[in-house]
């Protein structure tokens, strides 16, 4: 067990699909009136798949805090050819059952489109965006058991986005691994002691 003083620190630096997004797409500009249909549904112009996207392998990590329960991120990391972080994926899963699934998006886009995700062409699970930072937007929700269900005997996660252009992006995370090492022992457990 590693002991640590910094376990936010590490669990601060999570980046999910920079999906190839070029600087331009990184302002916000309003999508064009037809873009929204009924208020619900975003209707976009086409679609484009994020390329040269290379991923690592799962790992499991733990954290414990003070005799809090312990919180384990099962996680994913693809990057660009250039070393840029392009895709990050977690699972959160804590000690007492719940879970979360959170991802790490590029700014610039269509936030009000939310994200779509499927496991090998399945149902489709819908997730909002809930906060964004200077380079980073977060989306994040209870993660549907029947969508880790999916995702534990599954070959690839499927992950839509909506650019700024209002163009459908598509990125495909590998499954391969997923369900051993969620279930598994964690690579790395850090616990930080609190003292009095």
């Amino acid at each position: 067990m590693v002991r640590s003083r910094t376990l936010y620190g590490a669990l601060a630096t999570s980046v999910l699909f920079v999906a190839g997004t070029s600087a331009a797409h990184s302002q916000q500009s309003p999508p064009p009136p037809a873009a929204v249909k009924d208020g619900a549904e975003v209707v976009s112009r086409g679609a484009r798949v994020a390329r040269d996207v290379k991923f690592g392998d799962w790992r499991k990590l733990c954290f414990t805090a003070g005799g809090a329960k312990t919180l384990c991120r099962t996680t994913i990391t693809g990057t660009f050819g250039t070393g840029q972080t392009a895709v990050r994926v977690d699972l959160i899963e804590r000690e007492d059952g719940s879970s979360r699934l959170q991802l790490f998006l590029p700014v610039g886009m269509y936030l009000q489109a939310g994200v779509k995700l499927s496991v090998d062409q399945q149902q489709v699970h819908r997730m909002p965006y809930t906060w964004c930072v200077s380079n980073m937007c977060i989306a994040a929700d209870i993660a549907d058991p029947r969508l880790i269900e999916e995702m534990d005997g599954g070959k690839a996660l499927a992950i839509d986005v909506v650019d700024t252009s209002i163009l459908t992006v598509t990125t495909s995370v590998p499954l391969g691994g997923f369900a051993t090492v969620r279930k598994g022992a964690p690579a790395l457990t850090l616990d930080q002691a609190i003292d009095e």
